[in-house]
This record gives structure tokens, sequence and C-alpha cells, in this order.
């Protein structure tokens, strides 16, 4: 994927969480301002009700002291016998005491005519022994019948300290209340939910870009591999066509020292070939099938020294060295020949490969309470530290500026740390530009 294409894919996506947002705030201003007039009209209509309520309710007393006053021939002025204590709690005051049964048979008649569909409770004021006598809840059901509620029912009426000298009575309606619908719809506030959105999205976005940042990243690092494949097979394949068009031209028995000699490139050029084949299968197969290791006991002194004659047999011309420094006192661990061999050759191969002189490589062993450590430092160009967190990745190679030399594939490192993980252990590097790069194996004891 192309740099231009990642960047309008990130432009397209700000766009889009932009667009998101902005039609968010957009909804949650539109929904607060109708919540807002909604909210208004709920508390017109909650105070048209309230003062439907009252009004009815003033009306209906107002009769029932009429209906009393009728009935006790009572002449005294109505004005002001009947009062509001609270939004649904009466007082109506009265000049002769009355049975409470009788006082419930008028309310609730008058109730039924003013469809005040509300249940109440009665009390009753006794001048004489100042007291208060109050009746059981009287529950309204379906049109317009009232009952007793059960006794399991307990309805207090609020305290009223008011002494008369007539009497009195109360009448109290416990379940209306005006105030809480009010209040309810006032509580839900929207902005939490679009900051949970705006983070989903920052999430997602980030998630998406990284997604594409590494796709790109592996694919830039298959192209390389591609290329370098395609260079390490294309170079056996040329000298061996060149050595077999040979042989095919007709040639005298003199010529057997020329036709073994371009037997034995044909050969050499085909083992390199099957060596590169197989290294690119082996590494494959560690990544389908779980590594199994042949664990032994292994001395990794010994097999520094081996590794040590063959490098400087190879590096004879050259002039490489390798210098050994063993501060360990038990140089044995428990692990694979094989494979802690191949990690070791590997590191040391990179050393010698990265490297525009001489290659000179240090070699230190020691031990620590959990680990055998294993320090491979040489003289080489050296690593960026941009590249560093990407050595042991699939495939990657570190680039090399005006060194073209350099062959591989880029599987040597991942393979040592598939290595290094399947025997417990770990491997760092530390490396500075032109003076050279150290990579630690940490084998667990």
């Amino acid at each position: 994927m192309k740099v231009k294409t990642i960047n309008t894919v990130i432009i397209l996506a700000i766009i889009s969480m932009v667009s998101i947002l902005v039609i968010q705030l957009i909804w949650i201003r539109k929904t607060q301002s109708m919540q807002k007039e909604n909210l208004a009209i709920q508390k017109k209509q909650v105070e048209l009700n309230k003062d439907h309520f009252t009004n009815q309710t003033l009306s209906s007393l107002q009769n029932v002291r009429r209906i009393i006053s009728k009935q006790t021939a009572d002449s005294t002025d109505q004005y002001g016998t009947v009062q509001q204590i609270s939004d649904n709690y009466f007082l109506v005051e009265i000049s002769e005491e009355l049975q409470l049964f009788y006082l419930e048979t008028i309310l609730k008649r008058e109730f039924y005519h003013n469809k005040i569909n509300q249940d109440f409770q009665v009390g009753m004021y006794d001048c004489f022994s100042e007291k208060m006598v109050y009746s059981d809840l009287i529950l309204y059901k379906n049109q317009g019948a009232f009952q007793y509620a059960p006794k399991s029912v307990k309805v207090v009426s609020p305290p009223l300290d008011k002494k008369m000298d007539g009497h009195y009575f109360t009448i109290f309606f416990p379940n209306t209340d005006f105030k809480p619908i009010v209040l309810a719809s006032s509580t839900f506030s929207p902005w939490i939910y679009v900051v949970v959105i705006a983070l989903l999205i920052l999430v997602f976005f980030l998630f998406t870009i990284n997604v594409i940042v590494k796709q790109k990243r592996l694919s830039e690092v298959k192209n390389d591999f591609i290329n370098n494949m395609t260079h390490e097979l294309k170079t056996p394949i040329s000298t061996i066509g060149l050595s077999a068009e040979m042989l095919m031209r007709p040639c005298s028995v003199e010529d057997a020292q020329k036709i073994q000699r371009y037997a034995t490139i044909i050969y050499k050029e085909n083992k390199r070939l099957e060596n590169q084949v197989e290294k690119v299968l082996n590494i494959a197969k560690l990544d389908k099938e779980h590594i199994v290791l042949k664990l032994e006991q292994i001395d990794i002194h010994e097999i520094l020294k081996d590794i040590k004659e063959n490098f400087e047999f190879s590096q004879e011309f050259r002039g490489g060295k390798i210098q050994i420094q063993t501060q360990a006192e038990n140089s044995e661990i428990k692990g694979d020949l094989v494979h802690i061999t191949n990690v070791l050759y590997n590191l040391i191969e990179n050393a010698s490969k990265y490297c525009e002189k001489d290659p000179l490589i240090i070699i230190r062993t020691r031990t620590d309470k959990k680990f055998f450590i294993i320090e491979i430092e040489d003289n080489g160009i050296g690593i960026q530290k941009e590249h560093i967190p990407h050595l042991f990745e699939k495939f990657y190679r570190v680039p090399t500026g005006n060194l073209h030399n350099v062959k591989g594939f880029g599987l040597g490192l991942y393979y040592v740390k598939l290595i290094m993980e399947a025997h417990k252990g770990k491997i760092d590097v530390q490396s500075n530009i032109s003076k050279g790069t150290i990579f630690t194996c940490y084998f667990p004891i």
C-alpha cells in the first residue's frame, strides 16, 4: 500500500469520525431542546392538574360543609371554614360533633360527583378530648367505587398541631404528589453517551491505522524477501546453466580436467540451492508445528571452541578473528545441541557479514542466579535504533546502505528468536552505528 493511499485513508477516517461526532452533537442539541420543551409542557400540565385537583377538592369539601350545616341546623358563617394545608392535605371546620362513618359517606359521594379519583384518609378532631381519630385508608376503585384498605396497609396523616374551640376534620390524599414527576424528567444527561461513542470511535480509528501501517510494513518486508530470494536462486541457477552448456560442447579426452571442474561447479551450486530451499522450508515448518527439542546436557564452551576453529578456517584469507572470554564456572546447560549450535552460528555469521573491515568477534560467557549468559560482540557497521525492534521479525532485513554484498532472506534472527523462546530463554540487542553490535543470549539454568 502506498503512502499516498494510507494518507487518504487516514484523512477520510478523520473526516468520518468528525462527521459522526458533529451529527451526535447536533442530535444532542435537538434532543435537549425537545426535552426542555417537553419539560416545560409537563410542568405546565402538572400545575394545571394540581390546580384542577385543588379546585375540585375545595369545591367538594365546601359542599360537604353545606350538607353538614343543613343537617345540624348550623347558621354560622361558613366563610374560611375550608382550608388547604398542603397540596394533598385539607382541613374543614365544623360546629358540631359528627360520626366518622357518616362523614366518610358524604365525602365518598361528593368525591364521586367531582371525579376525585384518589385514595384518602379522614381525621376527626374532638375539641372536648383534644384528640384526633383517624379512619382506615379508603381506596378508590374503578367506576367511582371506594372501599377500605386491608388492615395491613398503614397510612398516617401528617401531624397537625392545631387546637381549636370547635370541631374539625382533615382529609389526606397520600398518593397525590406532583413534584417527583417533574424532577424525574430532568435527570437524564446525554453527554456521557457522546463521550463513550467518541472514545469507541477513537479506539477503532487508532486500531485501524495501526493495522494499516503493519500491513504496509509487512508488504514491504515480503517484497524484499521475494527480491532477495529471487537473487539468491538466480545466481546458482545461472552458474549451473552455464556449466551444463560447457559440458554439452564436444570435447576431447584431454579436457577431462575441465569436465571435472564444471561437474564440481554444478554439484556445489546445486548444494547451495538445496541449502537455501531447505532453510526456507525449515522456517515454514517451525511456524506451523510446535518445536520439538531434544534436550540433553551440553557444554557451551566446547561448542564455542568448535565454532571458533571453523570460523577462523573460513576467514583464513579475510583475516577475521574470534576471541572467547569464559567467565562462567559451569558451562553446562540443558538444551538441544543442534538448535543451540545453529543459533550461535547464525549470530556469528551475521557479525561477519555486516562488517566492512576485518571481523573481530568477542564472545563472553557468564552466569547469574537464573541464566547462563552468552554475549557476542562485533566491530560491524551497527544497527540504527529504529530497526532494532524489528530485527527478529520474519523476512525483516536491516538496510545496509552502500553495502550490497550481504545475502540472506531475513530468516536467521527470526529462527534465533524461535529457538531461544523454545528454550524459555531470551535475547537482547545493543548497537552503535559504526562501532558494532552486542547480542546477548540468556539460557535458563
